[in-house]
């Protein structure tokens, strides 16, 4: 059954590294099972895999796939663990504690400018998945991210995707990031409270959490990054986001599993392109749908475009996310960055 654990939040890497040993067991553990801890590539074998925010519908493929019995087709035993925010989960495969983390690509990027070296490997997705929100109280001098001087703006965790984002859109707009704070409150249930309280003027988040806000009236959608469309009007072009990432020396030196890890991911992208929301939902487990069952069917119909169909990477998207990440992140502006050691497409295209 699930179980819901505090984690603790890490604010640098130099301290995340020292705890994690200690601390690794306090993710939400999803599923679990033991066979072969070692990630080998035979029949059961064990794969730790973190994400960021399990029931966030941006990483929904994840669980989807859990839920198919899609990994367990190939000979799997994976274990789904969660963090609150993608940078908890990148933190986890850095210290070792996981072998894959779902979570945004472009961390993979800020890992190599630190020696890091980590890739794609299965791409889910071509566009952030994220909208900015504005509370109803600040909706009269928030209009666009030309206002956000001076405003307190959610994120789901400092040095997450989202806060990646959120900076680019102000930098782009001509505000600098001292302009503006951004605030970590999580998603869900603390993001909404957030807005409620005015602890935040707006923010960046995902589905279910837009369309619980955009219910309950508490907020209006500023930017929407969910389609195609919505990314290249607000970046520049896709965005690709939702990913499996890996080490790049556990994905050589495993490939047997990784190439099976990939065979499910791009069959549960084709199940979903091949069916409807509601049809989705009804594979979810029922406390992901915590604003009722039709609400959740129209969140996940709102972040559909965002997926790809078959988990390679759209060419276009990672020199998008260089040149958003250039904008605003010293340690990106004045770095080499080797693109193409960031995803591969080896497995994707072998994919059954």
């Amino acid at each position: 059954m699930f179980r819901r654990t505090l984690t603790t939040r890490i604010t640098t890497t130099t301290v995340a590294l020292a705890a994690l040993a200690a601390l690794g067991g306090c993710a939400d553990e999803v599923s679990s099972s033991s066979t072969d801890g070692g990630g080998g590539g035979g029949k059961g074998a064990k794969v730790k895999i973190m994400v960021g925010g399990i029931d966030k519908v941006i990483y929904l493929p994840a669980m989807l796939a859990q839920r198919l019995g899609y990994f367990k087709d190939e000979g799997l035993n994976i274990e789904l663990l969660s963090e609150p925010a993608g940078i908890d989960a990148t933190t986890s495969l850095v210290a070792g504690n996981v072998q894959g983390v779902v979570g945004f690509y472009d961390h993979t990027l800020d890992l190599q400018t630190k020696g890091k070296q980590v890739e794609s490997v299965v791409q889910l997705a071509q566009t952030p998945g994220e909208v900015e929100i504005v509370s109803n109280k600040a909706a009269a001098d928030l209009k666009s991210p030309k206002d956000f001087s001076g405003k307190k703006l959610g994120v789901t965790g400092l040095g997450s995707s989202t806060d990646f984002l959120t900076k680019y859109l102000g930098v782009h707009d001509g505000v600098s990031t001292d302009k503006f704070t951004n605030v970590a409150v999580g998603a869900g249930q603390t993001f909404i409270s957030a807005l409620q309280k005015g602890s935040i003027d707006g923010g960046m988040t995902t589905d279910p959490t837009v369309a619980q806000i955009l219910d309950k009236k508490i907020g209006k959608v500023l930017i929407d990054m969910r389609t195609p469309e919505g990314s290249r009007r607000a970046l520049g072009g896709l965005y690709p986001s939702s990913s499996l990432y890996m080490n790049t020396d556990w994905v050589n030196s495993h490939k047997e599993t990784v190439q099976k890890l990939a065979n499910a991911f791009v069959r549960t992208l084709k199940w979903m392109s091949s069916h409807s929301a509601k049809e989705i939902a009804a594979k979810m487990p029922s406390d992901y749908a915590q604003g009722g069952e039709g609400l959740y069917a129209q969140a996940i119909d709102s972040t559909l475009p965002m997926f790809t169909k078959d988990g390679t990477m759209p060419a276009e998207g990672p020199a998008t996310v260089q040149r958003v990440l250039k904008s605003f992140n010293p340690n990106l502006k004045n770095a080499t960055i080797d693109l193409k050691k960031t995803y591969t497409t080896e497995f994707t295209s072998k994919a059954k």
